[in-house]
């Protein structure tokens, strides 16, 4: 490093100062090609990721693969440089779940994470040793991953997918859309204790709104038609699809709009492919969330002792060309508190 005479700093006494600084840059060169080494050096972490549906080239997975890898920037950690992250896709079948965790167990990762409750339910299967950290999961207790949502006492912690008392919210909005709803139909599943739970949160509202709570249990996609024609015959209805209701998204949407039910949904999936309101959880939040647990596991800590998180940003998504096509007027204050309004 060359410094001019000419410059002020390089007056009479000024040569000592001099000295003193090109010491400190010379010793800090020096240093320079060691820490480049202890970078290229620095230890490279695995993370078996199991998604429990989505592919590579879906939008919503990729939003939130994308937030998960920008938490864990934000806590020092680089794809490529100190982490790799190996990706298997469940697409829901069982089958192809078992052997993607088999196959991330045998790849020796440091962690395991499992995005959804199909995932994390073969991720345990497979392993009882290796770390597990899970977001969007809806009932970890009731499916034994956990021991108790403050103390999981397990190999596996993580990000539940609703805070159950945040059902009776969506009896609430679907009023506040749909006045004249006087019956509400509520899915459910009997393969989730959640559902249980939700019914509930629902039904402690219902007095307060004038409403009349009907369970609608769904076993199959085939029950699904039966049910909701059913319902329909009577009039002032109106339909609640809670989390873990296990049928598909296009199937309860043609069927809601084919009997004018209005209905309100767990996620914007609905509302995007033609659903009238939905009010659930900031998945996306989840997973940015989910990556603070990952580096504080990657770094010592214990899944069993840290207490399973709830979800903390919720949005409201209405699409107002079905709100028209059912013959409804969104008021304005609940469309300004919308998140999200698809026209």
């Amino acid at each position: 490093m060359e410094v001019e005479c000419r410059t002020a700093w390089f007056s009479a006494g000024a040569a000592m100062r001099r000295r003193d600084f090109m010491k400190i840059i010379g010793g800090a060169a020096a240093g320079w090609p060691l820490a480049a080494d202890a970078q290229q050096r620095e230890r490279m972490r695995r993370i078996g990721f199991l998604w429990s549906a989505f592919t590579a080239e879906d939008p919503e997975g990729q939003a939130r693969g994308n937030a998960f890898v920008q938490g864990l920037q934000e806590s020092g950690w680089s794809v490529g440089r100190n982490l790799r992250i190996d990706n298997r896709w469940g697409l829901n079948q069982t089958d192809r779940l078992r052997r993607g965790a088999e196959e991330l167990v045998t790849l020796g990762p440091d962690l395991l994470f499992g995005a959804g409750t199909p995932a994390t339910a073969a991720l345990q299967q497979a392993t009882r040793a290796l770390p597990i950290v899970f977001a969007n999961v809806l009932d970890p207790v009731g499916a034994g991953y956990v021991d108790s949502l403050a103390r999981p006492g397990s190999n596996a912690t993580g990000f539940m997918t609703i805070e159950y008392g945040q059902a009776g919210k969506w009896l609430e909005l679907l009023k506040q859309i749909a006045p004249h709803v006087t019956r509400v139909g509520v899915f459910r599943s009997l393969t989730t204790e959640a559902g249980v739970s939700q019914l509930a949160a629902i039904q402690a509202v219902a007095p307060i709104l004038g409403v009349e709570v009907i369970p609608i249990t769904v076993r199959s996609d085939a029950d699904l038609e039966r049910a909701v024609s059913d319902f329909a015959r009577r009039p002032n209805g109106g339909l609640i699809t809670p989390f873990g209701f296990g049928t598909t998204t296009r199937g309860v949407i043609a069927l809601a709009a084919r009997h004018q039910l209005p209905a309100i949904y767990n996620s914007r999936d609905y509302v995007v492919n033609g659903g009238l309101i939905s009010y659930g959880t900031d998945i996306v939040d989840l997973y940015r969330r989910s990556a603070g647990y990952v580096d504080r596991v990657l770094k010592g800590e214990k899944p069993a002792d840290l207490p399973v998180q709830v979800p903390t940003k919720y949005e409201v998504v209405i699409n107002l060309k079905t709100a028209n096509t059912l013959g409804l007027t969104v008021p304005l204050p609940l469309r300004g508190r919308a998140d999200e309004v698809i026209e």
